[in-house]
């Protein structure tokens, strides 16, 4: 298994965190099996490419908007993703694009791509997402974590006392 599972986000744009903290909560409360990474992408366009290149399976963590009220979850698979396809959905698309494109070119493109999206409320610069976001992270990682354990390699929940060694050794540290 060669699965990535992508967060994207700016901190400083509120509700435009959300893939980023949701990469940040499974780093902090899961385990995975041998092959699965996890990555805070940030607002990074073609840096990404090499993380992304040859990979059986990207999960996409992001603010997408979707039409929905805020904080509404939405699943989105390989040609149902419109990053291609000019429809703008995410802060992002453009970054995401390129870097999809440029791996179609090469031959380097995932075999499958799974957006788990969350409807933004605000986009305002400040940091800290809305409530209503916030509360929506639950939802997005359950389905992160299931389509994991569909794909044979289900995340294992850390213990209270793994998440303190693990703050304790600096692996993880707490988000402002």
């Amino acid at each position: 298994m060669n699965t990535l599972i992508l967060g994207v986000g700016n901190l400083l744009l509120s509700d435009e965190a959300v893939g980023v903290r949701i990469v940040e909560g499974l780093e902090r409360d899961y385990r995975f099996a041998p092959g699965i990474e996890l990555l805070d992408g940030g607002t990074a366009g073609m840096e990404l490419l090499e993380a992304m290149a040859s990979r059986d399976h990207i999960i996409l963590a992001d603010a997408v908007r979707s039409g929905n009220p805020p904080g509404t979850v939405v699943t989105l698979k390989d040609e149902e993703i419109p990053t291609l396809f000019g429809r703008k959905i995410s802060p992002h698309q453009l970054g995401l694009a390129d870097v999809l494109s440029a791996l179609h070119m090469t031959g380097e493109s995932p075999r499958q791509l799974t957006l788990i999206g969350v409807e933004p409320e605000s986009l305002e610069p400040r940091i800290g997402l809305t409530p209503v976001v916030a509360a929506a992270m639950g939802e997005a990682t359950d389905r992160i974590l299931t389509l994991l354990a569909s794909l044979g390699a289900p995340a294992i929940p850390l213990s209270e006392q793994e998440k303190a060694d693990q703050v304790r050794e600096g692996v993880w540290r707490n988000p402002l």
